[in-house]
């Protein structure tokens, strides 16, 4: 990606934002995966649908292996396809051999670690070569902003922090990576969609798509990135 000066005035080249969920899971298309932090406490209410981040990638790649410290995961982990399943185990520091794995995803991790720089340049120690995907809330989306003006905030209640596109380059950096791109994801509302009916539901819609459409103009204000790292 162009090199970043830090300067507050720059001009940062981002693209348009795409679908979160069908972006990473067709990067995972016929590999063997290592699936962080793929278990919360929505991940059940979403399994019958698209948006399940785990679910999906299951259905593309050769083998999934998930690790979640989730307490609605039972002791002897949980199969969740024919190829899949999510173990038990601290995400920051998993234990899953590098030959087992060509692609590893931590969808909406790193804002509820400690450490988010310490967990990076370990993954790059332990999975050395490996493409790695992870997706995380953007600190100035439009969204948060449009909730900020009528005093709201939507932040999941174990959040330590959100991240920019120069934070994110930021941590890149730091890290120790020399190869990585950070994309924008669009706004979706699928938590609200299915806890909604009738004229809330279509309310919930329309907000949706005014928002994407806002994103599509403004990326740099889009819900949140992914980062695809060459570790």
């Amino acid at each position: 990606m162009p090199p970043i000066a830090y300067e507050t005035l720059e001009r940062l080249h981002v693209g348009r934002p795409v679908e979160r969920v069908g972006f990473i899971a067709d990067r995972c298309r016929d590999k063997r995966v290592l699936d962080i932090g793929c278990l919360d406490e929505t991940a059940l209410d979403k399994q019958c649908t698209n948006e399940w981040l785990h679910r999906r990638i299951g259905a593309l790649a050769t083998e999934v292996t998930g690790i979640d410290l989730s307490d609605l995961l039972p002791a002897e982990g949980l199969v969740t396809g024919p190829n899949s399943r999510i173990m038990k185990g601290d995400g920051t520091n998993p234990d899953i051999a590098p030959e087992l794995v060509d692609t590893i995803v931590a969808g909406e991790f790193i804002e509820h670690i400690e450490n988010p720089l310490q967990f990076l340049a370990r993954m790059k120690r332990s999975y050395p070569g490996r493409e790695m995907l992870i997706s995380t809330p953007n600190g100035v989306s439009f969204a948060n902003a449009l909730l900020g003006t009528i005093g709201r905030e939507a932040q999941h209640h174990d959040h330590l922090l959100t991240s920019t596109y120069k934070t994110l380059n930021t941590l890149c950096r730091r890290a120790g990576f020399s190869d990585w791109e950070i994309i924008p994801y669009r706004f979706y509302a699928t938590e609200m969609l299915l806890q909604s009916t009738g004229p809330k539901r279509i309310l919930v819609k329309a907000v949706e798509a005014i928002i994407r459409a806002y994103e599509r103009i403004f990326p740099l204000r889009s819900f949140g990135y992914i980062v695809r790292i060459k570790l």
